[in-house]
């Protein structure tokens, strides 16, 4: 992977080595934080889309306020 083909997201805040990253690398999506660069998880166009709709109709929330 090149270094340029990694796009953060846009709620990152002010360039910080906190964020979200992903980047296509043919038919795959890699993702990794920013602390940890070299740690890549890959997936499908299917399975992070599958993801994402769960994360954003709050699907995940309870895992979040486990103490």
């Amino acid at each position: 992977m090149h270094e340029s083909t990694w796009q953060r997201s846009s709620f990152c805040g002010g360039g910080g080595n906190n964020c979200i990253e992903i980047a296509i690398d043919g038919s795959a999506i890699a993702i990794r934080e920013s602390s940890e660069p070299h740690a890549v998880l890959t997936t499908d166009r299917t399975a992070l889309r599958a993801f994402l709709l769960r994360v954003k109709n709050g699907r995940f929330d309870p895992l979040l306020d486990r103490r």
